[in-house]
């Protein structure tokens, strides 16, 4: 596995993170906040925020930001980290990230009531990733983000078709996987790296052991998933 596609895999699996953005307030600082974000097919970072927010205000006048993202543990100079570096935008089409947004932070759905919230993409220009002790890596866009795939037109489908007829194959992730028994359990997306399932209202990610390109790979990474008893999550 190359270092871009261990740290892309990274990224996908967490969904909070400290966003850095430079300050209007005080100039040249630095200002850090708490976000909620998904990614979407193309690997950039999908951020849903308000326009009366300090950090938005800062993007706003200034594009470039940066997300820091971690694992959870006790000792956290010995976890994975990663932090993303890149330019911040308005996305000119707000309903193209909604569906994937709302499916992964349902709750969400309040804050178009208020309506001065917005989509924003993070657009990575490069990536720090360090993955334990002797793996510390800079890397470039280029070597970060996933090939072009059909699977932002194809997801849709694919959810579809396994909450409808495949149930029990998303139960039987949960208990080889995650040592789960879940009363209610539905997959909620998919990309090029894994799928992520929604379990008792527990986000849960899975990778899939090789990157795939289009629907029909991803059927066979599930299939070859549900028969194996251990994959990397």
């Amino acid at each position: 596995m190359t270092q871009g596609n261990e740290a892309r895999r990274f990224l996908r699996a967490q969904h909070y993170g400290v966003l850095s953005t430079v300050s209007r307030h005080l100039a040249g600082y630095p200002f850090g906040s708490v976000a909620p974000y998904v990614t979407d097919h193309e690997g950039g970072i999908i951020l849903l925020i308000s326009t009366i927010a300090e950090h938005t205000k800062n993007i706003d006048a200034d594009p470039r930001v940066s997300l820091l993202v971690h694992e959870s543990g006790q000792d956290i100079q010995a976890n994975t980290r990663l932090t993303v570096l890149g330019e911040a935008a308005r996305m000119e089409d707000q309903e193209a990230p909604r569906g994937r947004y709302l499916r992964h932070f349902p709750d969400a759905v309040r804050y178009f009531e208020t309506h001065d919230f917005f989509f924003y993409r993070v657009t990575p220009r490069v990536v720090r990733f360090i993955g334990g002790f002797g793996k510390v890596y800079w890397i470039d866009a280029q070597d970060f983000l996933p090939p072009a795939t059909p699977l932002a037109a194809q997801e849709d489908g694919i959810l579809a078709h396994m909450n409808r007829d495949h149930e029990e194959s998303l139960r039987r992730y949960c208990r080889q996987y995650r040592s789960l028994e879940p009363a209610t359990v539905e997959m909620v997306g998919v990309d090029c790296d894994g799928f992520d399932l929604h379990a008792d209202g527990q986000r849960l990610r899975f990778a899939f052991p090789d990157p795939v390109i289009d629907a029909h790979a991803v059927r066979r990474a599930l299939v070859a998933m549900a028969m194996s008893g251990s994959t990397e999550a």
